[in-house]
């Protein structure tokens, strides 16, 4: 069951973007002046055209020389805003594309520090979808959308001034196609941000649908589970549908009304002004230039409007970029004492959301350099013990502890380095085979690299074309599973924890291969503490001590001798594998 992220409210994503803008303060600016001064430039045409009217009107000899000169002004106009619109748009695109870097490095710092219980319950189509839709759509709305918002407010607003400038009463009119347009886009923005996060919802549930299918296709088709995926498929189709089918509703109300209130101030200046000229209150070239400047605002009313659509889109998905910032960190406590390299359990008892509970009252401690291995039937609890051991989840009650310190109140870098939990889904990044090693320890020789491989028995690297500089990962060379689980256990020799837990990390292995993996982990890490769930009684052979878990509770533990010889669960099981 997957557990929603957060989503930034207004005030936080309002923060965040004047943040944005503050943190590149003197681009803000140039970009703000670079388009002032275009709308400026465009300004002058209009009115130097209402000029030319009023002199060609007017007569006189000098009018032709008059007009001339006008003509020459407005060409220096028109090239002027050319101009500072190219270098508006430059520095617009600049800002937007670092701005959308420092978005993308702070959205994958906040993403790796969210636990792994927020993130396993989250699932991947949520963090896919926003750490690559949403981070998107905020970039186009950088990059595109603010520029275009910035430039048309201010062409419009210098606009309007302009007809009041030429005169108050012509500037009254040019207002009365603006109530309508208010009012239906007041209704447009009560009604966008919702429709579009509940857009941004449906898209990733169909990716995590379509991701779960993709990467579970071998067991769809063995189970032959394809009509069930298809039927799953085509609900979240739907709700995207829905949701898409919501905000072009919204759509479809606001883009006619604003585009049929365009022509309303023209008309009502040309009706007007023909008024006011009849009675010498203005010139005919005011007319002409009013008319002028409302019929160059719809260009930029309508680019305005257009992209307010955009801006909502782009709000929605900051507003899901930024929830993932709202995930509370992993507490960071204190440091356990060195030299006590304990694990304790106490009294633990667990169970995931509302649910049953799956470890009733477990007491266990696993000393320094002890190998345990944790047998048991399936769903008895194994790999939820094994995540309390690492700290990945915590107890409802009871107490899992290293060196005296719970285990969830260590500082969670410190943690990761002295507790390594090792599953048996693995992962190979795209890179290469160095690569894939040295995140685990950044300053370790090409020769440690060589001596980890060959520590947990993955002899197949010597093969490889490049050696340590091989290309891996999907779409390059891609590893056999049993390939890929050698290359995670080498990755933990080379971390060296102090508690290594194997949660069927040797399962893609074959038995032989499986058994000397193991056994050259425990040599290499002689010293560490290892706990084994073990899904094949070797490993529990070769441990120091086994711990029999049924329904949540330790039945038995000792040695693996002590246990056959006591003819209890332990014994039933080992002599089941060996079929006696």
């Amino acid at each position: 069951m997957t557990t929603k992220l957060p989503v930034a409210d207004r005030v936080v994503v309002r923060r965040a973007t004047l943040a944005m803008l503050a943190g590149d303060r003197w681009a803000v600016a140039g970009v703000l002046a670079l388009h002032a001064a275009s709308a400026l430039a465009g300004l002058a045409t209009p009115w130097l055209l209402g000029l030319i009217v009023d002199a060609v009107t007017g007569g006189g000899s000098g009018a032709v020389g008059v007009v001339d000169r006008l003509a020459l002004a407005i060409a220096g106009c028109v090239l002027a805003q050319g101009l500072f619109t190219r270098y508006a748009e430059y520095a617009g695109h600049r800002f937007g594309e670092r701005a959308v870097a420092r978005l993308r490095e702070d959205f994958v710092s906040r993403m790796l520090a969210l636990p792994v219980s927020v993130v396993e319950r989250a699932g991947t189509g949520d963090l896919a979808t926003r750490s690559s839709v949403d981070v998107s759509t905020v970039g186009t709305m950088l990059r595109e959308v603010v520029p275009v918002v910035v430039i048309c407010s201010t062409q419009l607003v210098l606009l309007f001034t302009a007809v009041f400038l030429l005169d108050p009463l012509l500037g009254l009119a040019a207002l009365t196609g603006l109530p309508p347009v208010y009012l239906v886009t007041r209704w447009y923005l009560r009604r966008a941000s919702p429709a579009y996060l509940a857009e941004g919802a449906a898209s990733a549930e169909l990716t995590e649908a379509l991701t779960t299918t993709a990467e579970g296709a071998r067991t769809v088709e063995a189970l032959r589970l394809t009509d069930e995926r298809i039927r799953s498929g085509t609900t979240r189709v739907a709700g995207v549908w829905q949701a898409r089918r919501a905000t072009l509703a919204l759509r479809s109300v606001f883009f006619p009304v604003v585009e049929s209130s365009y022509a309303v101030p023209i008309t009502v200046v040309l009706l007007a002004g023909g008024w006011f000229l009849a009675r010498q209150t203005v010139t005919l070239g005011e007319v002409v230039a009013a008319a002028l400047y409302l019929q160059r605002a719809i260009e930029p009313l309508d680019r305005l409007l257009q992209w307010m659509e955009q801006a909502q889109r782009g709000l929605a998905s900051f507003a899901r970029v930024l929830g993932v910032g709202q995930v509370p960190p992993e507490p960071r406590g204190g440091a356990a004492t060195p030299d006590d390299r304990r694990l304790v359990l106490r009294d633990v008892r667990f169970h995931y959301g509302d649910g049953h509970e799956v470890l009733h009252g477990v007491d266990l401690t696993v000393g320094p350099g002890e190998r345990l291995a944790v047998v048991g039937p399936s769903g008895a609890g194994k790999s939820t013990l094994a995540r309390l051991l690492a700290g990945i989840d915590a107890p409802q009650q009871g107490v899992v502890r290293l060196g005296g310190v719970e285990v969830t109140d260590l500082d969670p870098a410190q943690r990761r380095r002295r507790i390594a939990l090792v599953t048996q889904e693995h992962h190979v990044f795209l890179g290469s085979l160095r690569d894939n090693l040295v995140f685990a320890a950044p300053d370790a020789t090409d020769d440690q690299l060589r001596a980890a491989l060959v520590a947990v028995g993955a002899d197949w690297y010597a093969d490889l074309p490049d050696g340590l500089d091989t290309p891996l990962g999907d779409g390059v060379r891609t590893l056999a599973a049993a390939d890929a689980q050698q290359l995670a256990l080498a990755r933990i020799v080379l971390a060296d924890p102090d508690i290594l837990i194997l949660d069927e990390a040797t399962a893609a292995l074959d038995p032989s291969t499986a058994r000397r993996t193991e056994r050259a982990l425990a040599a290499v890490l002689a010293g560490r503490a290892v706990i084994a769930i073990a899904h094949r009684l070797n490993t529990a052979h070769d441990a120091d001590r086994v711990a029999v878990l049924s329904d949540g509770r330790i039945t038995e533990i000792g040695a693996h001798d002590e246990l056959v010889a006591a003819g209890g669960a332990y014994a039933a099981l080992w002599h089941s594998w060996h079929g006696s």
